[in-house]
Order: structure tokens, then sequence, then C-alpha cells
């Protein structure tokens, strides 16, 4: 055994719990180093640089969700395996792991709550769920959800964080994105709005779909964007891409997205949409509020 190793054993022997490793975080854009605690205060943003790190799905329903409002839905839908699908591991390998790490049947959670005293749907997607994949059961999920908000006259949000479709499920995956998107027209029969959160990342079938199909489109900053990845365009059109390709402030920039919106701001800054979309607000009043 190298000294090394024996040095890493004895050392963690003698950590305390508040002094291991574990507790820790360093900030991969200012390399501060800093307590958990610290960042989970801010909801894994940064203090030292305001950089925004990667949040759970449940630390993103209790940021948007006014306290004991959220009310989940459709949680007994579970996904299957109608193509017997086995790359390295079989399907069902994949979604049982997938369960066991996150208690989940699915990469995102639906439900009902307030967002600042505004009724609505909110979806958030899990991302450490087969990387927020979007499969058979989110896509239904997701519909259920439309309809829930067309029937109780309220908006929706969804708040994105995924690599795209299940390649597990293939063309039943690819199927969600149409599904999805059509469904999303009851809202706009109704009047209704869809409100679409961009977190990092949010790429392929789910950014090629109902994540750009939102009345506002919202992204949180320095979140990567897109469909294909940066080596796969890169290699395609044969040319350097230019500097912040694919991330928030460049969608922004060339008009692809309508805000950047800060994570501490976006509860209220969703809600005020929520308000000003779905009730008779005179417009002179609001552009009063943002002013303010």
């Amino acid at each position: 055994m190298m000294f090394g190793e024996i040095f890493n054993k004895i050392r963690k022997k003698q950590s305390t719990p508040n002094e291991a490793p574990s507790h820790w975080v360093k900030c991969s854009s200012c390399q501060s180093l800093m307590y958990y605690k610290e960042i989970e205060k801010e909801f894994n943003v940064c203090p030292k640089c305001g950089f925004h790190m990667r949040i759970s799905a449940q630390m993103r329903i209790e940021l948007l969700s006014d306290v004991g409002t959220f009310e989940q839905k459709d949680t007994t839908l579970t996904p299957i395996d109608p193509l017997k699908f086995v790359d390295k591991k079989s399907y069902v390998k994949r979604i049982t792991e997938a369960h066991e790490k996150t208690g989940r049947n699915s990469a995102l959670i639906s439900g009902s709550c307030t967002i600042d005293g505004v009724k609505a749907q909110l979806i958030v997607f899990d991302f450490s769920y087969m990387g927020g994949s979007l499969g058979s059961v989110e896509g239904e999920m997701i519909v259920r959800a439309i309809n829930r908000a067309v029937q109780n006259k309220e908006g929706l949000v969804i708040v994105s964080a995924s690599g795209g479709a299940r390649m597990q499920e293939s063309t039943f995956a690819l199927l969600q994105m149409s599904k999805t998107s059509a469904a999303l027209t009851k809202l706009t029969q109704a009047g209704l709005p869809f409100i679409s959160i961009l977190s990092d990342p949010t790429m392929g079938g789910v950014s090629a779909s109902f994540a750009w199909l939102g009345d506002v489109i919202m992204a949180e900053p320095g979140a990567l964007i897109g469909f294909a990845g940066q080596r796969v365009i890169k290699q395609t059109i044969g040319a350097e891409l230019p500097q912040g390709f694919q991330r928030a402030e460049f969608l922004l920039e060339h008009g692809l997205i309508d805000m950047i919106v800060h994570r501490a701001n976006l509860k209220k800054t969703v809600a005020d949409m929520l308000r000003f979309l779905i009730q008779d607000v005179p417009t002179d009043a609001f552009e009063l509020k943002i002013k303010q």
C-alpha cells in the first residue's frame, strides 16, 4: 500500500463529521471553499461570486413553492421496458438503480402549489434520475399537469434540467416531444400561461420541444442550454464556436430566451408573471411594479 493511501485512511479516521470533506463545497467558478450549510442557505448559489451550482429537485420545490402548499401528483406512474432494451445494463436495471438512488419512479416531480400566493401547476425535473431524461412516464405526467391547469384555470411552470429524450425508450421517448408540445395548445386555447425555466443543463429533446414553447422563457445565470453537444456541433460545422456558446447569457443576447433570473429572485419573478398573464392587471400598474 502506498504512503499516500495510508495517510488518507488515517486522516479519514481522525476526521470528525463536521470536518469530513463532504461538508465542504468548492465553487467551480471562483474556486472558493465553503461550508456546505453556507451554500445551502443560498440555494446552492456561491456567496462569493454568484455562480449558480446545480440544485436538487426537492430544493427547487422548496425554493419556488410556498411552505406546505406543494401537493405531489401522479406518483404511481412507473416506467416499463417495451423494447427490452439492453446496453451496458438492462433498462430494467437502470430503472431500479434510479429508484434506489432518488426514491422516485420518474425523472420529474409534478404537483399543485402556490407560488407567492398564486396557484399553479409545478413540474420540476430531477437530473439525478437518469440525467433527467424524458420518457413515456415523464411525458404523461406533463400532459396530466397541463390538463389540471386547464381544469383549475391555473398557470403551468416547468423547471427543466435534462439531457434529453431517454434513449432506452427510443421512439416511445421521442413521441413525448410531440405529445407534450401538442398538449400545450390546450393552455393557449384556455388563455393560460406556461412559464418555462431553463436550468443547467437543458439539452436534447427537452430543449427541442416544450422547454422552448413557454409564453415566458426564463433561464438561470450560466445555464447550459442547447440541443446537440458542443463537440458534435464543432465537428459537424468544422469551425470554432463563439465564446459562451450555449450558455444562458449567449442565448439572451441572441434573443432565444426572454430573461435571466437570479435564483434569489426566481420565485417573485415567476409569481409576478403568473399574476400578469392570468389576471386582468392594468399594464401600467405592472410596469410600475417592475420599476420599483
